[in-house]
């Protein structure tokens, strides 16, 4: 026991660690499943367990680990283009984002997400509209900016996928692919802000293992699923998510 403790970054309890690499498995079965969902509740779990200043950066690793493990198992899905251009936005947003402060405060940034999210869902859609090389690439670029400083981010993705209407398997294969390429490029902007990765070494490597399991049960879950119950679970647990946003920004509101 002694061991596994001294294996640990400083500051943080066994009992903190083993609860995320938990949750790491039970979040990545449901990202994989319906597309979405996991990250933001994986950012819940070590946002309330982790030191502060390790939350983002350490989430973005457990994010990729989960993302890819999706990716490799779903590759034959992916939309090549989308995942492109997607990516040669997020270069620049993680870029912006890793050498601005933004003065915006973080509630003003939730409750706006979350706002974007149910416009796009319920609210009414040009019948011509179809995403394109500009969504893509715009995407890309605002979601890597504001992961940078909350995390999860998704549902932006996500929101943009399902505006292009692609089918379950090609819709969750590519948010992975994006997602993936997403965090990717946070974790290579935090190291070069400074942040140590090598303390949470065990503990990354813990939520990638577990977060990989949870990938392959959510996996066998999303080609069993018909259609039709994805659609509704994938705008429902949107939703939920933009619902959240908004009680999370009012309530910063509030504190502060």
């Amino acid at each position: 026991m002694e061991l596994i403790i001294s294996l640990l970054p400083d500051g943080l309890p066994l009992w903190a660690a083993i609860a995320a690499i938990f949750a790491s498995f039970f979040t990545a079965a449901l990202t994989a499943a319906f597309g979405l969902g996991g990250g933001l509740a994986l950012l819940a779990v070590m946002s309330a367990v982790f030191p502060a200043p390790a939350v983002v950066p350490v989430h973005g690793v457990a994010q990729l680990g989960s993302n890819a493990g999706r990716f490799f198992l779903q590759r034959k899905d992916v939309v090549w283009p989308i995942v492109l251009w997607f990516t040669a936005g997020g270069v620049l947003g993680a870029s912006l984002g890793g050498r601005i402060a933004v003065e915006m405060p973080v509630w003003a940034l939730r409750a706006g997400v979350g706002v974007f999210i149910l416009l796009t869902i319920w609210g009414p859609r040009p019948k011509s509209f179809s995403p394109g090389v500009m969504t893509f690439f715009s995407t890309g670029a605002l979601g890597a900016f504001l992961t940078m400083f909350f995390g999860a981010t998704g549902p932006i993705a996500a929101t943009m996928l399902a505006a292009a209407r692609l089918d379950r398997l090609n819709l969750v294969a590519t948010h992975a692919a994006c997602m993936s390429a997403q965090h990717g490029l946070k974790i290579v902007a935090f190291g070069l802000l400074g942040f140590a990765y090598g303390p949470w070494a065990v503990v990354i490597a813990a939520l990638l293992a577990s977060g990989f399991a949870g990938t392959a049960l959510g996996t066998r879950f999303l080609r069993r699923m018909p259609e039709k119950t994805f659609t509704h679970g994938f705008r429902y647990i949107l939703t939920a998510i933009a619902l959240y946003l908004l009680a999370a920004a009012a309530l910063d509101f509030k504190t502060n």
